[in-house]
């Protein structure tokens, strides 16, 4: 039977929590994580709406981008509808689970999506998070380096870009000198000894060193493991902001424009004069994503797709880029269809159903 814990584990190992900003609130929001899982209602914002097509729906767990709590709560009284809906959840013992800038800062995440739905070939993270990596140093006998190699890339450590069992090896001398108390695996109490070993190097997600650590001391045969970690500055190609892809051929300017509004279902497009140039290059941002322009500009971009850009901001394009505003729910909606399809390659036992219910707080006449 599978319980929401289960669900959690397997999002979290695609988009894990160390990868959301800090402003952020992915996380199990209501509910009981050992509760086994009836069906699952998913949604890009919940509402009091959304609780009640759950219920409507048998379902009594909600997974949402965006969560519905972002800072803390004093009180539920029921004032507002962030209150009411957890007011509402929490009566009918449904949960609440987001899993949302997490989502975005993973490569096959929200903008991977957008990339997908527009048709972008040749994709890669626009903007890189630094010092999300460390390096593992060990010392292994020569004839236990498989095994231990095994334990820590089944761990996570030595993945790079699209390789695994990643590590760097030389061959050398260990010495030690077991004390009176020791349980030595190799050698007798106070008496010098010389192995030889392979120096190991690896490369892992920082938020994985307990767990690489647990592993290595599991299946080193020494009683006393010796290692270092090492923090890198290095940019982590998987993680980071925004995307930037490449059209199969070149566009003019207004057929992109009504090709990106016929892709993504939008009713409309704001967006900065069109240029003399074609358009090849592509970076987007789900959501809020002006911050990102400097980048897109950086890399040269023919056009950059995102959302709530502010009036004054549309000045900075300043004739060096298209800027394409879709709606911020117009350009995350399809993150539905993205969790659906994660869940779907897991999980058979239930259904995942897809909210019907329309969240988008904004209307066009």
């Amino acid at each position: 039977m599978t319980k929401i814990k289960d669900i959690i584990q397997y999002l979290e190992n695609i988009a894990p929590p160390a990868y959301q900003e800090g402003y952020d609130n992915s996380c199990l929001i209501t509910g009981d994580s050992s509760m086994a899982v009836t069906n699952v209602l998913i949604t890009l914002d919940v509402t009091e709406e959304v609780v009640q097509e759950a219920l409507d729906k048998n379902c009594n767990l909600i997974i949402a981008h965006h969560p519905i709590i972002f800072k803390g709560l004093k009180s539920l009284t029921g004032r507002n509808y962030v209150e009411r809906t957890v007011i509402k959840a929490l009566k009918n013992d449904v949960a609440i689970y987001a899993i949302h800038t997490n989502l975005d800062n993973v490569f096959n995440g929200v903008n991977k999506k957008i990339c997908d739905k527009i048709g972008l070939e040749n994709t890669s993270v626009l903007v890189p998070r630094p010092a999300m990596l460390s390096k593992l140093v060990t010392f292994i006998p020569k004839q236990n380096t498989r095994e231990v190699l095994d334990a820590v890339h089944s761990a996570g450590a030595g993945n790079i870009g699209n390789y695994s069992h990643c590590s760097f090896r030389v061959e050398g001398t260990g010495t030690f000198k077991p004390n009176d108390v020791a349980s030595p695996h190799i050698g007798k109490a106070n008496e010098q000894e010389e192995v030889t070993e392979d120096r190991v190097e690896l490369i892992l997600p920082t938020h994985l060193e307990r767990k690489v650590i647990a592993a290595l001391h599991h299946a080193h045969p020494y009683e006393e493991v010796a290692y270092f970690l090492s923090p890198l500055s290095n940019y982590s190609q998987e993680v980071g902001a925004g995307m930037m892809g490449e059209l199969k051929e070149e566009m003019e300017p207004f057929a992109f424009l009504k090709h990106l509004k016929s892709s993504m279902s939008l009713t409309c497009v704001r967006h900065t004069r069109t240029l003399k140039k074609g358009i090849k290059k592509v970076a987007v941002c789900g959501g809020s994503g002006s911050f990102l322009l400097p980048a897109a500009i950086a890399q040269k971009a023919d056009v950059y797709i995102t959302a709530d850009f502010k009036y004054h901001e549309f000045f900075d394009a300043e004739d060096r880029i298209i800027i394409a505003d879709i709606g911020h729910y117009e350009s995350e909606v399809f993150t539905k269809e993205l969790i659906h399809e994660i869940l779907s390659k897991k999980f058979t036992t239930f259904a995942h159903n897809l909210s019907e219910t329309v969240t988008n707080p904004i209307s066009y006449l």
